[in-house]
């Protein structure tokens, strides 16, 4: 394929996937009426329809609310259910309150970082898994405890949790045209 018409194609995607998100945020401001009061919902609408809040969307958003992107961005911050990055296939939960932590979950918790370039309330490059170190899962007979996909592990320890994490299947992205034959 020559390498302009690819550039065009690139540009021409780039050009639907924007003309996309504008019409969605457009038509969440239409659902609430533009009431400022309802921003809110129209973050978790906007979110639930795209996985995560995109900065781009965030933009279009303060510009159809008329507010400052500051303030969206404050409310998304505030709030811990909203993503401002994509969710990864798998949900890795690892306690680090006070049982767990002097178990060694705060030594796991800085493997799992080091090992798979992930940032606590970050998903992994390869987006395999995303990350969340939390205060307390109310199991601390179990010390140390993970959850993945809502699945306890207790008593863990660094290898152990290597070994779950590389055990997380990655899933194949679908290819686009191809049927079932």
């Amino acid at each position: 394929m020559n390498r302009w018409f690819a550039a065009g194609q690139e540009t021409r995607r780039a050009r639907e996937k924007r003309m996309a998100d504008e019409t969605l945020v457009e038509e969440i401001v239409r659902r609430y009426d533009g009431e400022i009061g309802m921003l809110i919902p129209m973050m978790q609408d906007l979110q639930t329809a795209c996985g995560y809040l995109a900065v781009d969307q965030l933009k279009r958003l303060a510009e159809k609310l008329e507010v400052p992107l500051s303030r969206l961005y404050a409310v998304a911050t505030f709030y811990s259910s909203f993503r401002l990055a994509p969710k990864g296939q798998h949900e890795v939960t690892l306690c680090v309150g006070t049982v767990c932590h002097l178990k060694g979950a705060g030594a796991i918790s800085e493997m799992i970082r080091e090992a798979f370039k992930v940032e606590a309330g970050g998903t992994t490059p390869d987006g395999l898994f995303s990350f969340q170190p939390v205060n307390c899962v109310g199991a601390c007979a179990l010390a140390p405890v993970m959850i993945v996909n809502g699945k306890y592990y207790d008593g863990v320890s660094k290898d152990s949790v290597l070994k779950i994490l590389h055990g997380l299947p990655l899933a194949e992205p679908a290819v686009k045209g191809e049927g079932n034959k």
